[in-house]
């Protein structure tokens, strides 16, 4: 008789000790000693102690502890910044960044020590040692000054004080073993809650044998496809054979993270016993009319640790989703910051369903998961994965402007001189560079400016440590946050990164690392998970997003079948008409109404027209002749009121005609859902090409410099991703039935036929004098 295997409870010293030990309040002031652990770990600090010290001393040691029970083996692993061994004995260093100045500090903080006598009870125990010692290294990140204090324990204290911590685990060690057996066992009879469409049952075995085989999968998943369950089911199946511990579904969008929770739901109800959980952003969760994360101003932070692990188990002995408005009302109840609280909650989840920062974001990621830097058994599902690279660009590249140095000035002059001094001399070295530039100009090299900034953030550190109550509004604010998020990025800048100045459309004139190859950023949180599955409906050309979002050059890619029959849809390509900018005039805007005119003609319903801008989209209306149909304009910056509005107007069953004008790219383009006779038509003007600016000009040429086609990566394959995105608004079931037109002529080039999805295979070409006749056609 097989034997089965015994669980496998693993855990971060960094959670284990944080959990446990963490008292107080949430309080993000700056200099609170409880969040002294920098944005990205102090890393640039931490390389630097480390390669400075003796030949003994030993950097980024991996330990791992494990004590077998008779139910489960506990296993704690972690890395230990350093290890010094001379004649003295051995001696545990952990170092730790801060943002404050170090004078004021008589011992160090309980759960930074209590982290390296982790280490040094796990090193002890495994080399036999009967005494080692323990050095908190404590640095300044601005000033680079350094603070030791050390103590020697023998191993029979550090053992009384581990098995006490342990001990105190025991009933989370125990919640996590019955939830994980509840799991396992319900998972063993669940079944795909559906019949299997065509491409779906292969599509699932992919995403299986991705998990198993610890690989990067990619997929096309065109519309119908049903990527939605098609990728959580085999997930949750894989982690119910314990091939993972949890599953994070990856999205940008709310649309997207309704219908992630609406997957696991229906496999809930099919048996599953899972706890989900929905993060949702900070701001959309506080209950204060503005936010102010600190004891003094808000009551839900003050005592947060003392109560918040009572409160966690209370409300995870429940099994289901754990949705915004249950989070919410509990925290509430109980007087603890929902958001931080849906955070605590996240450990104890078998799946999380949360935005992209959560997991790639340097500043916000989950460290409850990621901060330690151990690889985990967890599963990334990358939702509407064509996003992944702008997004990632976002999150890696920063920008300061040299009109904030002078507003910061003119706000410090009154209350400091040293402050106002550091803030001028960077606004004078932004001027060198603004004299310099005409419109945009790239930098090799800005050493003198990090430099200032680093005295600036020196400087900002004294006057918080005697200033604490000092407020400086939203605006000072804003600026600290961009201040720390530059000296972040300049951290971990590298041969991905290009550097240039700029006046931008505003008048201003600002400096920017411009993450550029977002590959490499991308790949440190892949190393995270056991697998990574990149899915989208545009994920075309899979090489281009494959260079782009991970490093890995045996990752998986596959192109799923869709369930949808090729007589459901028309494509056009007209050969008579263009967006180019040398053509833009009223002949063309004319020949576009042309085409609108004759589509609506053929078969009265709704409608919507993509254009290039906003003022294409007008020019074209104002040709347009209005009579028999209704038009819709999107404009800028719409509110959710006038969003519901308008596509409250594709959801009304009528007969007349009702024509819609977006912007291609905008929020009409994407993430909305219209089926049957709510849309029947994407008319399409223009191959979506970004608009010509510097930034574009700085992407081409990196591309061009390496090799490469830059115009390919800086115009076309984001532009393609545009109209492949707006027309797939259009059939979005298996009763649907819908055209779409292309109007451009530059779709008939090899290089933007290469770019169609195969569901276009044999499509029709077209001019606005046949193109009625055509769709009549098509209609009957």
């Amino acid at each position: 008789m097989k034997q089965e295997s015994k669980s496998s409870i693993r855990v971060s010293v960094r959670n284990f000790v944080e959990f446990l030990l963490r008292t107080g309040d949430i309080d993000n002031r700056r200099g609170n000693l409880n969040q002294a652990d920098a944005m990205l770990e102090g890393s640039r600090i931490h390389r630097k102690i480390q390669t400075s010290m003796a030949g003994d001393y030993r950097a980024e040691v991996t330990l791992k502890l494990c004590k077998k029970e008779p139910d489960y083996d506990f296993i704690l692993e972690g890395r230990a910044d350093g290890i010094i061994q001379d004649d003295k004995g051995v001696m545990i260093d952990e170092i730790k960044g801060v943002y404050r100045d170090l004078e004021d500090m008589k011992e160090p903080v309980e759960v930074h020590l209590g982290q390296a006598k982790c280490y040094a009870y796990m090193y002890a125990t495994q080399e036999k040692l009967d005494t080692i010692r323990v050095q908190m290294t404590y640095c300044n990140l601005d000033t680079e000054e350094i603070l030791r204090f050390v103590e020697s324990y023998s191993i029979e204290e550090l053992t009384t004080w581990f098995e006490g911590l342990y001990k105190e685990y025991q009933k989370w060690i125990q919640f996590r073993m019955e939830a994980r057996d509840t799991y396992v066992s319900s998972v063993k009879e669940l079944e795909f809650p559906f019949t299997y469409r065509k491409g779906q049952k292969e599509l699932v075995r992919d995403v299986y044998l991705s998990v198993l085989r610890k690989k990067t999968l990619y997929i096309q998943a065109p519309t119908g496809v049903g990527k939605t369950l098609c990728t959580v089911f085999p997930s949750v199946k894989a982690a119910g054979e314990q091939l993972a511990s949890q599953i994070f579904y990856l999205t940008a969008k709310t649309i997207t993270r309704t219908a992630a929770g609406d997957a696991f739901s229906l496999l809930i109800d099919q048996g599953l016993r899972a706890r989900v959980l929905t993060i949702t952003a900070k701001d959309k969760v506080c209950p204060l009319e503005e936010r102010s994360c600190n004891p003094v101003d808000c009551p839900y932070a003050k005592g947060y640790f003392d109560r918040v692990n009572d409160c966690v188990y209370e409300y995870i002995a429940r099994e289901g989703i754990y949705d915004r408005e249950s989070l919410i009302g509990f925290a509430l109840e109980k007087q603890l910051c929902p958001f931080e609280f849906s955070l605590d909650v996240s450990l104890w989840c078998d799946a999380v369903i949360c935005d992209y920062n959560y997991v790639f974001d340097p500043n916000v990621y989950l460290k409850r998961f990621f901060a330690e830097g151990i690889k985990g058994d967890y599963i990334f599902l990358v939702d509407e994965a064509h996003n992944m690279i702008e997004r990632a660009r976002e999150m890696y590249s920063a920008v300061l402007y040299k009109e904030s140095f002078l507003e910061i000035k003119r706000l410090m002059k009154e209350h400091s001189r040293r402050v106002a001094k550091a803030l001028d001399k960077c606004n004078k070295l932004m001027l060198e560079y603004k004299r310099k530039c005409d419109t945009y100009q790239v930098i090799q090299s800005f050493s003198p400016f990090v430099y200032a900034l680093m005295q600036l953030s020196g400087e900002l550190d004294l006057f918080f440590k005697n200033n604490p109550e000092f407020d400086g509004g939203d605006e000072f604010s804003q600026f600290y946050l961009d201040l720390r998020h530059f000296l972040n990025m300049c951290d971990i800048m590298d041969e991905n990164y290009t550097v240039y100045t700029e006046h931008d459309e505003n008048g201003k004139f600002k400096i920017k690392l411009y993450c550029i190859d977002t590959a490499a950023v991308l790949q440190r949180r892949i190393d995270m998970a056991r697998s990574t599955v990149y899915f989208s409906a545009t994920l075309l050309p899979i090489r281009y997003y494959k260079s782009m979002l991970s490093e890995e050059e045996d990752a998986y890619a596959v192109y799923a079948k869709t369930a949808f029959l090729r007589q459901q849809s028309e494509i056009f390509v007209a050969t008579d008409v263009s967006s180019k900018y040398t053509r833009r005039g009223t002949k063309e805007y004319m020949r576009i109404a042309a085409y609108i005119q004759n589509a609506v003609k053929a078969k009265a319903g709704h409608y919507m027209v993509f254009f290039p801008s906003y003022k294409f989209m007008r020019d074209v209306y104002e040709v347009m002749p209005k009579e028999d149909m209704e038009i819709l304009l999107q404009e800028s910056a719409m509110t959710e009121e006038e969003r519901e509005a308008y596509l409250n107007r594709f959801g009304e069953e009528e007969t007349g005609t009702v024509v819609g004008f977006c912007v291609m790219g905008g929020i009409f383009s994407e993430g909305i859902d219209l089926r049957g006779n709510q849309l029947i038509g994407a008319i399409i003007v223009g191959t979506g090409l970004p608009q010509i600016s510097n930034e574009r000009d700085v992407l081409k040429n990196h591309y061009d410099e390496k090799g490469q086609d830059g115009f390919q990566y800086a115009f076309r394959y984001p532009g393609m991703n545009k109209v492949l995105q707006a027309a797939g608004r259009v059939i979005r079931t298996l009763n649907d039935k819908g055209v779409i037109l292309l109007l451009d002529e530059r779709f008939h080039q090899r290089e933007y036929r290469e770019l169609f999805p195969r569901e276009w295979d044999g499509y029709k070409s077209c001019t606005v004098d046949n193109i009625e006749k055509q769709l009549e056609d098509f209609w009957n």
